[in-house]
């Protein structure tokens, strides 16, 4: 089955559908077998229907429809995608197939989550607009939670993408915050919004989950939070304080880090599930100060490897 490209053209796809007709009446073989598996008739509305089923939609104008509610959730043109929820509801709810970036398929919830991304140019980029979207898209009844069976609800998502607006608007539709993502799911299997937030280095949501009284569970949750009262102990145990110290580091919690630091903590330490933190660089974004705190006592130059978690 042909997939969507991440940046659909209706113009594009009618002029597949002209350029496969005007094919077929040439007397190309593969071409004609394309229009004669749907229609004897060898017009343009045959090739639009060929199309169609061949990307996964039963008519052509399922086809348009799907490609323009991408288009309006990419644009975040609130008063389109209202427009369009209010003439299909099902629209608000119904998953979006068949695109080549989203292999299993997505909830127009879950997908306006995850816009900060640009799968296009696999690029980062900040954008307006997504909490009045998921908004609209939870008053016309998408689950705040994702549907039965989901992997991770829209809130993990959020969190893994940083979208904070949504993560707001979330939160403030009741979304549950400490909801557990299932064992097969492909981010942080088993764990919370909260823990998505820290292991991606999301920050903005994360502070958000915090103060909407996210529970923290363990002491590199509480680091990445920006307070592990009560969790650093003489019993903590080593691994636990290496990962901290990374969480903290990742999240610019200066007193968290010196915290861990002057506890004894080794910034020189590995773990079984982080490399040496003093290979470790800080994303792009994210202002170095934090990170030299560990620096500072590292024997051997930095900037090798990355943090993988």
């Amino acid at each position: 089955m042909a997939v969507l490209p991440s940046t659909p053209d209706l113009e594009q796809l009618r002029r597949q559908a002209k350029e496969l007709l005007a094919s077929a009446k040439e007397g190309n073989p593969s071409a004609l077998a394309r229009i004669e598996s749907v229609s004897p008739r060898l017009i343009l509305s045959s090739a639009q229907l060929a199309l169609a089923r061949e990307y996964g939609f039963s008519s052509w104008p399922k086809l348009k429809l799907e490609v323009e509610r991408r288009r309006i959730l990419d644009a975040r043109d609130l008063e389109r995608l209202t427009a369009l929820i209010s003439g299909d509801p099902t629209l608000a709810t119904s998953s979006m197939d068949n695109w080549c970036d989203h292999p299993i398929g997505a909830s127009p919830l879950g997908y306006v989550t995850m816009l900060r991304f640009d799968t296009t140019h696999n690029v980062w980029r900040d954008v307006e607009g997504t909490g009045g979207m998921a908004r609209a898209l939870i008053a016309a009844g998408a689950r705040i939670d994702g549907e039965h069976g989901d992997s991770e609800t829209p809130l993990m998502t959020a969190a893994s993408y940083g979208d904070a607006e949504v993560a707001r608007v979330l939160i403030e539709a009741g979304a549950a915050l400490d909801q557990r993502a299932s064992d097969e799911a492909g981010g942080v299997p088993g764990g919370t919004a909260l823990l998505h937030a820290a292991v991606f280095g999301m920050t903005d949501v994360l502070d958000v989950l915090v103060a909407a009284g996210a529970q923290v569970h363990g002491i590199e949750e509480g680091a990445a939070a920006g307070d592990i009262t009560g969790w650093l102990t003489a019993e903590t145990p080593a691994d636990a304080r290496t990962r901290a110290l990374v969480m903290a580091s990742d999240h610019q919690r200066l007193d968290v880090i010196d915290e861990l630091i002057a506890a004894g903590t080794r910034v020189d330490a590995t773990d079984p599930i982080l490399v040496v933190i003093r290979f470790a660089p800080p994303p792009e974004t994210v202002d170095p100060t934090a990170f030299a705190v560990c620096w500072r006592m590292a024997p051997i130059p930095t900037w090798q490897t990355p943090i993988t978690i």
